[in-house]
């Protein structure tokens, strides 16, 4: 299959669902046009979810106007039977295996939703199968697994949009970096990524599997370990979830995430390497330090409990870059990014954007094109009306780059990794941006990449990619 030339063949006319032989109750213009403005059937997209539990769901739901959800698949099949019945009517085709999501012909877009450890696998697979694709974020559990798909991006020309949907907030996130690219702040001096802590847990039993979860799919790549669950008697609040190594709780366990460091890690430290790039200040890692709590012992960045969340509980990480900026990572209920500078500083999160460069927009506004020019040409009244997945949308009918391409997200990705592994040794690394590797490290340099479970591993019939800078 040329998956270049199948790239650029837009949603066409199909009556059939290939892969289940049922009829499609969806109807196509085979115009690559999205019409973001209107609800005709015939101006909207054919998409296939993988991964249909919360994220998933709430992702589609937002996006809904524009889409036509034609297939699901999850490990859980309640979660898959679930949202067909909420947005297909129960009429779209439901799999446990994604696969033949990427088999149908008829499906060109995809959202991969999944937990985090089974986020690279199938977008690998989507890409070289001719999809474009929106996947949440983290992109990646390591560095390595992020050359990966750098180079298979580069390979296919996929339309990838992460889900760092911030990057899309107009007035909020976009705002900042635009005051920081204008030089309001000054040269950065020091930014500070504020995210809310983990939790940690009672030891958890071996449980029995749900019937509709095929656990060992599940677990996919991820090493073979019991299923464990247990009742959370305080349900008073809506937030306290029964605790177990599977679903929603999979952020807690370094097995399967890299807890709040790639949990609103991604999002904040996203913002503060954009700032930092939009600067023109160096971007380049040299070295992260500090602290970090943990719930259970650690031996070589290894947790020695099984039998409980793992992932750092509190930690005040401090990454160095080549220009002299330090960045500071850490537990803060006051969630947000602080960026200081010469002239001022600018605090953001999802709720505010404060400081005196920001009252200064009222005397002295930034130039007409000031937003446009960070969020690389694209309209920001449309995005700021129509959101993330607007853009996505728009990037797949005209073969664009997002606004939150794999090569930006992995940039401030890694700093989250690497903040990860700092935390779980308990030392500094120094890292070198150009090789991508830790120096000096041997146990810190193995942990940039896995080992895939048999039967779970990543195909590569291209060339392992090289250490560029994407």
């Amino acid at each position: 299959m040329n998956t270049n030339n199948n790239r650029r063949q837009f949603i066409k006319s199909s009556a059939k669902v290939a892969a289940a032989g049922l009829t499609m109750p969806y109807f196509f213009s085979g115009k690559p046009t999205l019409a973001f403005d209107t609800d005709s059937k015939n101006d909207r997209v054919a998409i296939g979810l993988i991964g249909c539990g919360g994220m998933g769901m709430g992702n589609i739901n937002a996006a809904r106007k524009w889409l036509d959800v034609v297939a699901y698949a999850d490990a859980d099949l309640s979660h898959a039977n679930q949202a067909n019945k909420k947005f297909s009517n129960g009429k779209g085709a439901v799999y446990a295996d994604y696969r033949k999501i990427l088999e149908r012909d008829d499906i060109k877009v995809l959202h991969i939703a999944t937990p985090d450890h089974w986020h690279t696998k199938p977008l690998i697979e989507a890409m070289k199968a001719g999809k474009d694709v929106y996947c949440e974020k983290p992109l990646t559990l390591t560095v390595d697994e992020g050359k990966l798909i750098r180079a298979v991006q580069k390979e296919t020309g996929a339309v990838v949009q992460v889900g760092t949907q911030q990057r899309s907030t107009i007035d909020l996130f976009v705002k900042a970096v635009a005051i920081v690219r204008e030089g309001r702040v000054g040269k950065i001096k020091k930014m500070s990524c504020r995210i809310g802590a983990a939790h940690g847990s009672p030891a958890l039993p071996v449980a029995d599997v749900p019937k509709e979860l095929d656990w060992d799919r599940w677990l996919g790549p991820a090493p073979l370990t019991d299923y464990r669950w247990l009742k959370n008697d305080r349900q008073e609040k809506k937030k306290n979830r029964d605790f177990t190594n599977a679903h929603y709780e999979f952020r807690w366990w370094y097995e399967y995430s890299g807890g709040k460091l790639t949990d609103w890690g991604a999002h904040h430290v996203d913002i503060a390497a954009w700032a930092l790039a939009a600067s023109g200040q160096s971007d380049a890692i040299v070295s992260i330090s500090g602290d970090a709590k943990h719930p259970v012992d650690f031996v070589d960045g290894v947790p020695q409990q099984n039998d409980r969340y793992n992932t750092a509980t509190n930690f005040l990480l401090n990454v160095k870059f080549a220009g002299g900026v330090e960045l500071e990572i850490r537990h803060d209920q006051s969630n947000g990014v602080m960026i200081e500078g010469e002239k001022g500083r600018i605090f953001v999160n999802r709720g505010k954007l404060v400081g005196a460069p920001v009252e200064a927009l009222q005397d002295n506004p930034l130039p007409e094109d000031a937003i446009k020019n960070v969020y690389k040409g694209f309209d920001p009244i449309e995005t700021e009306r129509k959101g993330h997945w607007a853009n996505f949308l728009k990037c797949v009918d005209e073969k664009k780059e997002p606004i939150s391409d794999v090569h930006t997200h992995m940039r401030a990705l890694n700093i989250c990794h690497l903040a990860g592994i700092c935390a779980r040794l308990g030392r500094p690394i120094n890292w070198d941006d150009k090789t991508e590797q830790i120096v000096g490290d041997d146990v810190a340099n193995a942990m940039l990449k896995r080992t895939y479970r048999s039967g779970y591993e990543i195909e590569m019939d291209a060339p392992q990619p090289a250490a560029a800078n994407g």
